[in-house]
């Protein structure tokens, strides 16, 4: 198990962006490996004035973009995380998503050419913007930018579509933490030691559950050995059982 000790607490990696310079992409960027892959650099993304800005830092429950405001750009996340969600005419608030460095935001907005969801930081946070118009241009000379862009916004579908099934707390949080594991596993950082940067409030909120059920599941998962929770810090213990609860859902 990768973990790594400090006076006795468990401490889970946080994945933060390792700086680029004018030749070579940040360690998060969310299209590097694509255009590397592509045979297309970041000279030539400068060459074709697809200029990607840092913005940041946002503090937490500050707001990347908010309902409504004009589309123009895809943000990445470049360090930290954000959670996307729309609030109702009663001030009611339902979480869509979570995202991690490297993931995409903004994708949804492309149609309607408006965000339709807030997209709020979670503690300190980092994005890189990317031109909407610059990108569409970079997409007609290297297509796997393009195809990414739709694996991506295929992805954000499918998530959806697992929380509208008739599942039971357990499958939904273990699929949760499943799926956390492999998206930190993407970034190179161990599957099976996780940091909770969101609060359980808006994990039960994205779940569609009571957060007191969140807590009592998570309990129960530790009583069992399946899990060890240290406040945001968990640890993946018998990762096979966790995935065969969660295999209904993640098999779907």
């Amino acid at each position: 198990m990768g973990r790594a000790m400090l006076q006795g607490r468990m401490h889970a990696p946080n994945p933060i962006a390792s700086d680029g310079d004018e030749a070579h992409f940040c360690s998060t960027c969310a299209f590097g490996s694509v255009c590397i892959g592509s045979g297309v650099d970041k000279v030539a993304l400068h060459d074709l004035h697809c200029l990607v800005e840092h913005v940041g830092a946002y503090r937490s429950g500050d707001a990347i973009f908010r309902t409504g405001d004009r589309f123009n750009a895809i943000y990445a996340v470049r360090s930290g995380a954000v959670k996307t969600r729309v609030v109702d005419l009663e001030g009611r608030e339902l979480v869509l998503g979570f995202h991690l460095p490297g993931e995409l935001i903004g994708l949804d907005a492309i149609d309607p050419e408006s965000y339709p969801c807030d997209a709020i930081a979670l503690g300190d946070v980092e994005v890189c913007r990317f031109s909407f118009p610059a990108l569409a241009t970079l997409a007609t000379r290297a297509p796997s930018i393009q195809r990414e862009l739709f694996r991506r916004l295929s992805r954000d579908i499918g998530n959806a579509a697992l929380l509208a099934g008739d599942y039971s707390a357990d499958e939904r949080l273990a699929a949760f933490l499943i799926g956390l594991g492999r998206r930190y596993a993407d970034r190179s950082f161990p599957v099976h030691t996780l940091t909770l940067a969101m609060p359980r409030g808006d994990i039960a909120n994205y779940l569609r559950l009571a957060a007191e059920t969140v807590s009592r599941v998570l309990r129960r998962f530790q009583d069992r050995g399946l899990i060890r929770v240290d406040g945001r810090h968990v640890s993946i213990a018998k990762p096979a059982e966790l995935f065969d609860l969660a295999r209904p859902i993640l098999q779907r």
